[in-house]
């Protein structure tokens, strides 16, 4: 079994809620009590999102899911810093930040279920479907953040990418591009320590992600991905450096996958008991509870109402997702190109008359 080990970059990283929930004042961000609440909230509801994924692709209710658990402070923190005119490149992982870009639960359940309808998002949330194929995504990213530039939009485009996306090809291009080009996107990478079986330190010999981006001339910011404070303050400052007008910049948010990489692999092969406890400490949802038990914003009974409206909430979006209508199997060739070609036209029309059979 491989030793257990934490991962920490060797160099400085913006950290304000400690693990025990104290913080440093001095860099606490301005959120009212009613926001830090609604930033606890929405950690909350992600975690119930993916908690009710996870039990549905285990009953055979959906198909793979890449779970969230353990990053919700990573993507809520980000969230509370986007706006109606930014665009979103996601991978697989972020389905929790997606939600609350405004991508129906129903969605994001029914794509993973097989249904190609799943992407068709709602008026004005611009987000891209999931990208599965690694790194390919910040490519995307950073040529909507070119394009949102020549219009002269308020929007940023965000590009994402885990630990193992920094090891592609794709990661170096994309940075090339968005430093030269002086894009309108920020790149955002989940560090969560383990791509599938492979842990960061075999990923780079660099300290950090956040350093690489200056090799491309562009600014570079390493946050506590686990303190919702950190992600907030980090990512406002990276996003407004960019609508400021410039150019790009990377944030990394160094975090933990606390479930497997997909629910098509076992974390228990590859990482120890010791280690997944020992980050159990640094999760974000525990230590942001415990801050706000110091403050005496919140109880066991508030905590138990909430707990209860959630599963009400997540039960509905069940209830919905089987509601919908079963998709087509043509559906899987009928949405790929604004114009179908040739070859594809002649399997779209076979698939239509074997269904008909």
């Amino acid at each position: 079994m491989p030793k257990t080990i934490i991962y920490e970059a060797m160099t400085e990283k913006l950290e304000i809620l400690a693990p025990d929930g104290t913080v440093d004042e001095q860099l606490l961000p301005p959120l009212s009590q009613e926001e830090v609440l609604g930033l606890y909230r929405d950690m909350l509801t992600l975690r119930a999102f993916d908690d009710k994924a996870l039990k549905l692709q285990r009953q055979g209710r959906m198909g793979t899911w890449a779970s969230t658990l353990g990053q919700e402070a990573a993507q809520a923190g980000l969230a509370k810093n986007l706006t109606r005119a930014d665009w979103l490149a996601p991978t697989f992982r972020e389905s929790g930040l997606m939600l609350l870009f405004g991508v129906p639960a129903v969605n994001q359940y029914a794509y993973w279920k097989g249904d190609e309808a799943g992407s068709l998002f709602p008026e004005g949330v611009n987000c891209l479907p999931p990208s599965v194929p690694i790194a390919s995504q910040l490519l995307h990213a950073v040529g909507i953040g070119m394009a949102l530039q020549k219009k002269g939009s308020d929007g940023v485009a965000v590009g994402f990418g885990g630990d193992g996306s920094t090891s592609e090809g794709d990661f170096h291009e994309a940075l090339n591009f968005a430093g030269v080009f002086g894009a309108r996107t920020l790149l955002y990478v989940q560090n969560n320590q383990w791509a599938i079986s492979v842990p960061f330190k075999r990923q780079t010999a660099a300290g950090s992600i956040a350093q690489k981006a200056h090799a491309y001339g562009i600014p570079g910011l390493q946050v506590d991905g686990n303190d919702p404070f950190a992600v907030y303050a980090g990512t406002k400052a990276a996003l407004d450096h960019i609508r400021a007008g410039k150019g790009a910049y990377l944030v990394e948010a160094l975090t933990y996958r606390m479930q497997s990489h997909t629910t098509a692999d076992d974390h228990t092969r590859y990482r120890t008991p010791e280690e997944t406890a020992l980050w159990a400490e640094r999760e974000p949802v525990r230590r942001t509870r415990l801050y706000l038990e110091k403050k005496e914003w919140w109880d066991e009974q508030k905590e138990a109402a909430l707990q209860e409206e959630l599963a009400a909430a997540v039960e509905g979006w069940v209830k919905e997702l089987e509601a919908r209508p079963a998709p087509k199997p043509e559906d899987m060739v009928a949405f790929m190109y604004q114009e179908m070609p040739w070859h594809l036209k002649e399997q779209y029309e076979f698939l239509k008359a074997e269904v008909k059979r």
